[in-house]
């Protein structure tokens, strides 16, 4: 981009440019002494499919709004759809949510080094995600492990995190199996067509509890939720005592889920029900016992919609949902007890809402609006949690998903 340069034709706009030039100067040395995190930029990475999305986008981030811009594109990986970042965003991994690596049948996950200075990535190494379809990505508590759910095959992995941030060989791959879940959705509302992948094993999450003794997995084809524990020596998963629990009702089709970090709740949205099922989490044994399920759509809707995003506030006092066809955030209230209750819905000014996400500093919610191409941004009121419209739109082809990285203040 060329830069303009203003003409100082007037004796004093001289005087004026020498003193600037001077006092430049004297603030080089200022400069050199700050903190490596006093000149961080805020940033953060939004994942995309193609073709309308290219790969993973730098995205400069206003520290005062939250606005967002985008910078360029630092990935280009084919449909790099997944994205997580290591606890000290020093290191990114991306999942290529595609079925053909290497000529083969799975998908893959490659390591960036970050440079936050610029935001610019650095490969370290790429792996096979040990499945097709690698749809999400987590990282263990403790850092040292990284786990893959493939949606195609229905198969979930886990990687150790070596010290440089690339990834070593898998220590355990897990493939689900069994008979496919109902094909229509019982728990949705009337008028609703939303009946897909009911035809054999479809991975979509996995992640750890807080404590990292549990490790959880959602299979959307089979209606089931996953119940493992894992060794911290090792990151070798194995099958809990009770290895699953079904799914809220039949076809409901679990996607994600969200661990509440005081009431002991786990809360998981049924993709293709649309519903927000409540789990009442066992600190001993893991397992998840099912306590409240309400539709995740405002009262009186009737038709399609398919349940995606879901995120905790930052005081976890306030739970959200995105819906798309119906292209919405659904805000619920969570109460002392846990349940939740229904408070407010928003159009996100977008279509089909893929994921939502909160910043850091929990004063703004964006969604991933993959088929409008674009980002929207709402602010969230810190009393009430009720989101408000920014009228900011970021133009980005296929969004799937943000992560933001931590400048260490």
């Amino acid at each position: 981009m060329k830069k303009k340069f203003r003409d100082f034709s007037s004796a004093a706009s001289v005087y004026s440019c020498m003193i600037i030039g001077l006092s430049t100067l004297v603030s080089l040395p200022v400069l050199a002494d700050m903190k490596p995190s006093e000149q961080t930029m805020k940033i953060a990475y939004v994942a995309t499919y193609n073709p309308h999305g290219e790969g993973v986008y730098l995205m400069k981030v206003d520290e005062k709004d939250g606005s967002l811009t985008t910078d360029k594109l630092v990935s280009s990986i084919p449909n790099a759809a997944q994205l997580v970042l290591d606890k000290d965003s020093n290191h990114l991994y991306v999942a290529s949510e595609v079925d053909n690596y290497n000529d083969g049948t799975h998908g893959s996950i490659t390591a960036y080094a970050i440079n936050k200075t610029d935001g610019s990535l650095k490969k370290l190494n790429e792996v096979d995600s040990q499945g097709a379809g690698p749809v999400y990505l987590s990282i263990h508590p403790d850092g040292e492990y990284l786990f893959v759910a493939n949606y195609i095959s229905g198969s979930i992995a886990s990687f150790p995190i070596e010290r440089d941030g690339k990834l070593g060989r898998p220590t355990s791959v897990k493939q689900s199996s069994g008979e496919p879940g109902a094909a229509k959705p019982e728990a949705a509302v009337a008028g609703s067509f939303a009946a897909s992948d009911h035809d054999g094993p479809h991975a979509h999450m996995v992640d750890s509890d807080p404590s990292g003794q549990f490790i959880y997995s959602t299979d959307l084809g089979l209606d089931r939720i996953y119940q493992w524990r894992v060794d911290h020596a090792t990151g070798v998963i194995s099958a809990n005592n009770q290895p699953f629990i079904p799914a809220s009702s039949p076809g409901a089709g679990p996607r994600h889920f969200v661990f509440h970090p005081q009431n002991k709740h786990v809360y998981l949205i049924n993709e293709e029900s649309s519903t927000l099922t409540s789990y009442l989490m066992d600190q001993e044994s893991g397992k998840l016992t099912q306590q409240q399920t309400l539709s995740s759509l405002p009262n009186g809707y009737k038709g399609t919609s398919f349940a995606s995003g879901i995120v905790l506030g930052k005081d976890a006092r306030h739970l959200y949902v995105a819906n798309r066809l119906h292209n919405s955030i659904s805000q619920f209230n969570i109460n002392e007890n846990g349940s939740l209750t229904l408070a407010d819905n928003v159009w996100t000014r977008g279509d089909y809402p893929r994921t939502i996400v909160i910043s850091p500093d929990g004063q703004s919610l964006y969604a991933m609006n993959q088929r409008s191409d674009n980002i929207t941004q709402f602010n969230i009121d810190p009393s009430s949690g009720k989101l408000t419209f920014t009228d900011r739109f970021t133009p980005v082809g296929s969004p799937s998903q943000m992560v933001f990285v931590s400048d260490g203040r």
